[in-house]
């Protein structure tokens, strides 16, 4: 057995030749070069414990990457594909239809990438979404507009890292933002999509199905508003809710129902974010087939002891899963600690100053990616960050406290002119 992995991250957080080191005939790896760049680390001039590693520039250039993954499918006799970034999983499952490899196919994966079938089926399940749109003019945008109030998210039908997310709040925002979707010459929109606000403190449940079942989960609670990646200058706290917090069994019970009603296969990573409304409803925002952005692996990571994409990709390719092995039929995985992140945005500027590495022993994970003297562009999406760190404590309150201290510490001792 072998497998290709397509992998637009940096390298070091993903060792694929660690995890996979059992596969008889190795790992072939498409990496790309400006992410690994962006991640601070060393471009390798070799393979390294890889059987073959192809460097790219991008994966911008998605006709490159279509060629090289089915010439190294061929060349290498690659029984598994695995990808764990958003924009890539389509791709993935048509090269593993194509070929006839084990593995979610397109038709699995559209209700996780397509957002208006996505909330189609899971409002056909009796699991509460936002009211929703694909504005085909400008008029009807005003219409459900009218309908729904103010504010309004607009975003794209097959997103991802937020990149388009736009929160209207006022009329005049409105007609600038319709103005700019339906420029005249524009043509239709079929990729837009409108979304009435869900109002309420924005939760996710993060984790692993294997073997058809859901082996790992844990919810936390985004303690500032995704959209606003681009604005916030100071310290964003994202966090684990403790096992006796009324609102964790309810959000793990939700994500179980909404991964059935999108019918996942049977190995995946998963990421659902939920809305916990001021009158306490639970809304379903999205859930997307791969495992979490930011820094979430790591805090999954530090509460389970063992990394959700090893174990992800270790299920998909049939290898030996020691940590479920312990694990009665039905049982997950119990957290042993909580955890969680804390993030600097990079925003436009010349870097001055950049935070001290922190040398406490519940740190599990630090990195800055800027250096003094560089100049910064606004974040372009909502990982795009210029500091971050995942801390750990015994409960949620604790682990905050830390999180809320160490934010501070970074908001000081960042300087960008």
């Amino acid at each position: 057995m072998s497998a290709l992995v397509l992998h637009r991250f940096p390298l070091e957080p993903f060792p694929y030749d660690r995890w996979l080191a059992e596969l008889d005939g190795g790992v072939v790896m498409i990496a790309a070069r400006d992410k690994i760049v962006a991640g601070r680390e060393q471009v390798p001039d070799g393979p390294g414990g890889y059987r073959h590693l192809e460097l790219i520039d991008t994966f911008d250039d998605e006709d490159l990457v279509d060629r090289l993954a089915r010439d190294l499918i061929q060349e290498y006799g690659v029984t598994h594909v695995i990808a764990h970034h958003e924009a890539d999983l389509i791709r993935a499952a048509a090269l593993r239809e194509k070929f006839g490899l084990p593995g979610q196919l397109p038709e699995g994966v559209l209700p996780f990438r397509d957002k208006v079938l996505m909330k189609r089926k899971l409002a056909a399940a009796g699991i509460a979404v936002a009211p929703h749109t694909l504005p085909g003019t400008a008029d009807e945008a005003r219409a459900f507009a009218a309908e729904h109030g103010l504010p309004l998210v607009f975003k794209a039908r097959d997103g991802f890292g937020s990149i388009g997310l736009r929160v209207v709040r006022t009329g005049e925002e409105l007609e600038r933002h319709l103005a700019e979707a339906f420029a005249p010459g524009a043509g239709p929109r079929e990729d837009l999509l409108l979304e009435a606000y869900v109002p309420g403190r924005m939760c996710h449940v993060d984790g692993v199905v294997a073997g058809g079942r859901t082996v790992m989960a844990w919810p936390s609670q985004y303690q500032y508003e995704l959209s606003s990646f681009q604005a916030d200058s100071g310290a964003r706290v994202d966090l684990t809710l403790d096992p006796s917090d009324p609102l964790s069994p309810r959000l793990l019970e939700l994500a179980e129902a909404s991964l059935a009603a999108l019918g996942g296969p049977a190995d995946f990573a998963f990421h659902a974010e939920v809305f916990h409304t001021p009158d306490d409803r639970l809304v379903v925002c999205e859930v997307a087939a791969r495992p979490a952005g930011a820094r979430i692996r790591e805090v999954l990571t530090a509460v389970f002891g063992v990394h959700p994409v090893e174990l992800a990709s270790r299920a998909h390719t049939g290898l030996r899963l020691p940590d479920l092995e312990r694990l009665a039929e039905g049982a997950r995985l119990e957290p042993v600690r909580m955890a969680g992140q804390v993030l600097m945005m990079k925003r436009p500027g010349t870097v001055r100053g950049i935070p001290a590495t922190p040398e406490e022993p519940w740190v599990e994970f630090y990195g800055v990616f800027a250096e003094p003297g560089e100049v910064l562009a606004e974040a372009a999406l909502s990982s795009d960050f210029l500091a971050a760190a995942v801390l750990s404590a015994p409960t949620r309150v604790e682990c905050e406290r830390r999180l809320r201290a160490l934010g501070a510490r970074f908001e000081a001792e960042i300087v960008i002119d």
